[in-house]
């Protein structure tokens, strides 16, 4: 997403500027000592505080962040509708031989249930147990990314203090001092900088992606409960456009004319 890059740029050069305007140079931002203790010590405390498979998919989740695209709901209510309507005139069987084209995997997967015969109690359970499945794992991997945030400046203050630690082993030169001190405060910006400015954004952004894939797959029970329900499409679009709200909803009865 452009608004993800966009916001990373901006909050680090805005950094980075107000330290010029201020009088700073971007070298004494540059201390390849503090990074590691920062970067280090945030990656290390993170992966014992997460399993194997929840920190991949942490990192995975990078690229929905940066490089996924808006979620756009019309697609898959016109998928959904369409296929409520070719129910309606021929039989439920027939809507086999339109999964092949059906553009939304889920949808698809899902719709063989309902072809198959399966008890709407059954598919009720199912669909809900799989929600309730994925809400877990996208919930675990925002987690990874706001355990990270937290850690990371109070790791920030552990490289401060090792710094000024060195700083008062070296009071003999009093001429060092000064920046000595400002050294050792680059971790505590690192710290913080990372958390703020990188981490807790991107939990926060996977926590809106998350919402809106698992609105999605209620979605799509919506639709498969319809269908096998009989209703009329008309009706169908209009529980679904409720549902999916200002989230790009296809337009009102585009579809259900056919019916």
């Amino acid at each position: 997403m452009i608004l993800s890059i966009l916001g990373l740029l901006v909050g680090i050069g805005a950094v980075l500027l107000g330290n010029y305007m201020e009088g700073g140079h971007l070298s004494s931002l540059i201390q390849p000592t503090a990074f590691l203790i920062v970067a280090g010590g945030t990656l290390g405390a993170t992966l014992l505080s997460s399993t194997a498979s929840d920190f991949k998919a942490a990192l995975m989740g990078l690229k929905k962040v940066f490089f996924g695209g808006n979620p756009d709901f019309s697609e898959l209510v016109k998928e959904i509708v369409s296929s409520a309507t070719a129910a309606r005139k021929d039989g439920i069987l027939a809507l086999e031989k339109s999964l092949a084209g059906l553009k939304n995997a889920y949808f698809a997967e899902s719709l063989r249930y309902v072809i198959d015969g399966y008890d709407p109690n059954v598919l009720r359970e199912m669909i809900e147990e799989k929600i309730s499945h994925e809400e877990e794992e996208k919930h675990c991997v925002v987690k990874v990314w706001e355990t990270a945030g937290g850690f990371a400046p109070t790791v920030g203050i552990i490289g401060a203090v090792l710094g000024l630690i060195h700083v008062m082993g070296n009071l003999s030169d009093s001429s060092k001092l000064g920046a000595g001190i400002a050294v050792a405060f680059v971790a505590t910006v690192y710290g913080v900088g990372m958390a703020n400015l990188i981490m807790l954004p991107i939990a926060n952004k996977l926590k809106k992606i998350s919402k809106l894939e698992v609105l999605e797959m209620h979605l799509v029970y919506l639709g498969l409960t319809g269908i096998q329900a009989g209703l009329s499409p008309r009706v169908i679009e209009d529980k679904l456009n409720n549902l999916v709200g200002g989230h790009g909803a296809a337009p009102h009865g585009a579809e259900a004319k056919a019916a």
